[in-house]
């Protein structure tokens, strides 16, 4: 049986934090693009992007939002947390070359659901480009 890698809901307490960066890439939109369906030139056309409020091409906010799943797939809670429900708020656009730091913090446990709330976060340069909030279903410590 592999190493568990993550956390028991036992395990977790309020206040514990956990991240993950990624400089995004001109491949990596390209792709999201293409798994996503979303063709917006916004994000694929130089010359549609320039003309406008943004003044060139941004990555999409799913692709960003996507880096708060990894945290919760791969630190905290880790493999075998299910998600529940997320809500997220777009504060400022991310840009080809970005490198974004997605940041979780537990805030509240409910032990009788096993569900752990979290805040979380996406920045740039320490300026948050969105933030929300993450229902998470975390697995128990298996009976001895």
């Amino acid at each position: 049986m592999p190493e568990q890698i993550g956390y028991y809901f036992e395990d977790l307490a309020e206040g514990m934090t956990a991240s993950y960066a990624k400089t995004v890439t001109d491949a990596d939109i390209v792709l999201f693009a293409g798994v996503s369906g979303d063709t917006n030139p916004v994000h694929l056309n130089d010359e549609f992007a320039r003309e406008t409020m943004f003044k060139g091409r941004i990555a999409h906010g799913m692709l960003s939002a996507s880096l708060i799943s990894t945290v919760f797939g791969t630190k905290m809670p880790g493999p075998g947390c299910i998600y529940m429900s997320q809500t997220l708020r777009f504060k400022a656009p991310v840009r080809p070359g970005d490198t974004v730091t997605a940041r979780v913090t537990v805030v509240e446990l409910k032990p009788e659901k096993k569900q752990a709330r979290f805040d979380c976060v996406c920045l740039v340069n320490g300026k948050a480009v969105l933030d929300g909030e993450a229902i998470i279903l975390v697995p128990s410590r298996p009976a001895a």
